[in-house]
């Protein structure tokens, strides 16, 4: 298949607002690429922070593109005037899904996450020490890697909070970063749901890979009203790492899934945007008990009583 890729370069505290422009017109979700320097002979790296991000979404070439990018550019404009923070113009270029595949793998490195936890990219050779645990992850054209806070931070708060047997939903899995971790962390099962296809092949091999499959069940679709009665109660933790005012908006169902006394971990969230988020999900009966912070972006750590 042939993308256009939309690239935009944005100051970091404008990122969730492109994100959630790009997503808009977007079916695949959004990578975003922080500037980083090479440590360690080049095989581990170290954002720069505060410096331009790049963020990218993919339209597949299928004749409704130039009006989706056209729509993002009128976006990106209206952005800009409001002079809060740097919002560059919109690039394009036509790219192959394997070309882009290839692409990620000039600088994407081993990532070492709080006390134990490893991503190691397929292509790349690591030799575990003492009780590491090793992600082996090929993010393909799905977010997830690592190397943004709001991932980093719920893969911290997962090693701080998963336990074995725990029952874990992970909604807008990407990759399925998270989803392995809390399976390699001692979860019982896992199940994750995207509405992207390319998210779900993407996360679906991620499992195969590092021998999950039995524990890891991917699926096509939403967390809506329907699922979530469907799934009433079942879950020890639920996962969520999109955007602000998307996770304000599925705060019910996300507190449904949850058993009594079970964790939610939402990431994706910067500071400015925090009352699209939190507000809803106090409101379904949820409540705070921790959070944290990795520049403006915030993990919010809630409990469903019991």
């Amino acid at each position: 298949m042939r993308w256009l890729e939309l690239t935009v370069r944005t100051h970091p505290e404008a990122v969730e607002s492109v994100s959630e422009l790009l997503s808009r017109y977007t079916a695949g979700g959004v990578a975003i690429e922080e500037p980083f320097e090479l440590i360690d002979e080049g095989q581990e790296y170290r954002v720069l922070t505060g410096e331009p991000v790049q963020v990218h979404a993919y339209l597949p070439l299928d004749g409704k593109e130039e009006e989706a990018r056209q729509r993002v550019a009128e976006g990106l404009w209206h952005l800009a005037s409001l002079g809060a923070h740097f919002v560059g113009d919109l690039q394009t270029r036509v790219v192959n899904e394997e070309d882009w595949a290839n692409a990620w793998k000039d600088y994407f490195h081993v990532t070492h996450i709080g006390k134990r936890l490893v991503i190691r990219p397929s292509w790349r050779e690591y030799a575990p020490r003492g009780d590491e645990v090793v992600l082996e992850l090929d993010p393909g054209m799905a977010f997830g890697t690592g190397l943004h806070p709001t991932t980093r931070m719920c893969l911290e708060q997962v090693e701080l909070r998963a336990r074995a047997g725990m029952r874990v939903i992970d909604v807008g899995t990407g990759s399925g970063i998270l989803a392995l971790a809390a399976a390699k962390l001692g979860a019982a099962s896992v199940y994750c749901i995207d509405t992207s296809s390319v998210a779900v092949e993407s996360a679906t091999a991620n499992a195969t890979v590092n021998r999950l499959s039995d524990k890891i069940t991917v699926v096509l679709g939403i967390l809506d009203e329907a699922e979530a009665a469907r799934m009433a109660g079942q879950y020890d933790m639920a996962l969520v790492n999109i955007i602000a005012h998307v996770i304000g908006g599925m705060a019910p169902q996300l507190a449904q899934v949850l058993a009594p006394g079970g964790l939610l971990i939402a990431s994706g969230i910067i500071e400015a945007r925090r009352p699209d988020a939190e507000p809803a999900l106090l409101a379904a009966g949820l409540e705070l008990i921790d959070q944290a912070m990795i520049d403006d972006w915030i993990v919010l750590i809630m409990r469903k009583p019991e």
